[in-house]
């Protein structure tokens, strides 16, 4: 590995090596011999004088790529499908006369980043569906645990911790669902010619409209597409990539939300994320353990949703039939949102594989509070006792406000209950009975059963191949 010169630390650092793959350079050429050779066959077989000795010779040097011959063929050539056009030719020269033909550019470059696309998808469908059962299982478990609801990030009505995990969870399913609509609506360019008339390949077949739509139906087919652009200019309509990586975006926002509660929790101490044993929080303050994974979820899922910005602006400037000022950009966001959200999410698994949750901690921030929360049960206790409903919310609103001032001004302990006990407003009414925080979480531990069963496990049930892969410090590049 050199030193000298920049590396993306989307692949040295963050991502998998099995989503770098998928964009790599040998996986991108590889394609598009695989995309020629489906063309041949096809052509073939539709009646063009092309011969199985040909084929097979294009076949024997599918993966045998010479990048090196391939950039000297680029320098000279200006052009990057033609240099691998020659550098394939020079591996199968018999096979030279009939590779690409009756194809432009975005045949290879189109088709074989659709199939990019895809396996992409699948693979970060993969990583989601992890996430998600991750997210139940933990929600299982604290279903029933109080704490402390938040709304304006000020202290709110209880839940539990299970049932705020349901909610990081569903926001993955919402994009697991959009993701998947994505994956079912996305079809093949195949073959359409430059302008997207298939001009060429009518000619090659002699008029014969038939044969051209069997040629477009057959390469898809052969390339795993089951369905095809219907229309297309020289390229497929970059709205499509705009979709995509609108998706990939939404998966950013979710992780980011995710991810700030965690951190926010951290603060409070009632939750850790894994924390390694030799782990350095901070090179000067020794004592710190940082929320430095939930921080590199939200850092990762920021850039992943401003490129959904590049894919907006690059299908709103497409000129005509195509314009050129879309590839330079299409290199860098696609693979780079893919990997980004890939990285995320294996942060993510690894968060929620080992995360601590600190019940005591939970408990006392609550109690901290609970006695305001409690102050409508106080006033509806004391009216069943024959107070005066209006007296009584006087009182307990007077007795609120010095409570606050003696925390907030005087940094002391909340004193409500001690001060409402010394009201004889209240002296028929049980105040500890109150304060049992299980009486204020409404139905969130039967919320939290009613999601697990109604729409977690049929993802379980659909993905349970899926659900086996756990992420450790080993499988962390840092």
């Amino acid at each position: 590995m050199s030193h000298d010169l920049y590396e993306n630390p989307l692949l040295t650092r963050y991502a998998s090596t099995e989503m770098a793959g998928i964009w790599s350079a040998q996986k991108k050429h590889s394609t598009w011999r695989k995309l020629w050779i489906a063309l041949a066959e096809s052509e073939r077989e539709l009646g063009l004088d092309i011969s199985e000795a040909q084929i097979e010779q294009m076949k024997a040097s599918v993966d045998d790529i010479d990048f090196e011959a391939a950039a000297k063929h680029e320098k000279n050539l200006r052009h990057d499908v033609m240099a691998h056009v020659h550098t394939f030719g020079d591996q199968c020269p018999d096979a030279m006369p009939i590779i690409h033909l009756g194809a432009t550019s975005c045949f290879v470059t189109d088709n074989s980043e659709l199939i990019m696309i895809r396996e992409s998808l699948e693979l970060a469908r993969k990583r989601l569906v992890i996430v998600i059962d991750r997210l139940a299982k933990f929600a299982a478990q604290y279903r029933d645990l109080p704490c402390l609801g938040f709304t304006h990030l000020q202290p709110a009505q209880p839940t539990t911790v299970g049932k705020r995990a349901t909610l990081w969870c569903y926001d993955l399913i919402l994009d697991l669902e959009e993701l998947e609509h994505r994956l079912a609506t996305l079809r093949f360019r195949s073959v359409k010619g430059t302008t997207g008339t298939q001009a060429t390949f009518l000619q090659l077949f002699e008029g014969d409209h038939a044969k051209v739509r069997k040629l477009e139906q057959t390469v898809a087919t052969k390339m795993g597409f089951t369905d095809v652009c219907v229309v297309t200019g020289q390229t497929y309509s970059r709205k499509v990539d705009a979709q995509i990586l609108d998706t990939l975006s939404g998966i950013g926002q979710t992780t980011h939300k995710a991810g700030n509660d965690l951190r926010i929790l951290q603060h409070r101490n009632e939750m850790g994320e894994p924390f390694g044993k030799n782990q350095i929080g901070s090179s000067a303050m020794a004592y710190k353990k940082n929320p430095m994974r939930a921080e590199r979820m939200c850092s990762l899922a920021r850039f992943a949703m401003s490129l959904g910005a590049n894919g907006e602006h690059t299908m709103a400037t497409q000129w005509m039939e195509r314009t050129l000022d879309d590839s330079a950009n299409r290199r860098l966001s696609l693979p780079q949102s893919f990997l980004c959200i890939d990285a995320i999410l294996l942060i993510y698994q690894n968060i929620m594989e080992g995360i601590e949750v600190y019940p005591k901690v939970i408990e006392k921030q609550l109690n901290e509070v609970l006695p305001f929360m409690a102050t409508e049960e106080f006033l509806m206790a004391g009216v069943r006792a024959g107070g005066d409903r209006q007296e009584l919310h006087e009182s307990i609103r007077v007795h609120s406000l010095d409570a606050i001032e003696q925390v907030k001004v005087h940094g002391l302990e909340n004193d409500l209950i001690s001060r409402l006990k010394g009201d004889d407003r209240f002296a028929q009414v049980n105040l500890e009975d109150a304060l049992d925080a299980r009486k204020y979480i409404g139905r969130a531990p039967q919320q939290v059963d009613e999601f697990l069963a109604e729409v977690v496990q049929p993802i379980r049930d659909k993905f349970a191949d899926d659900l086996k892969d756990s992420v450790g410090e080993a499988d962390l590049k840092v």
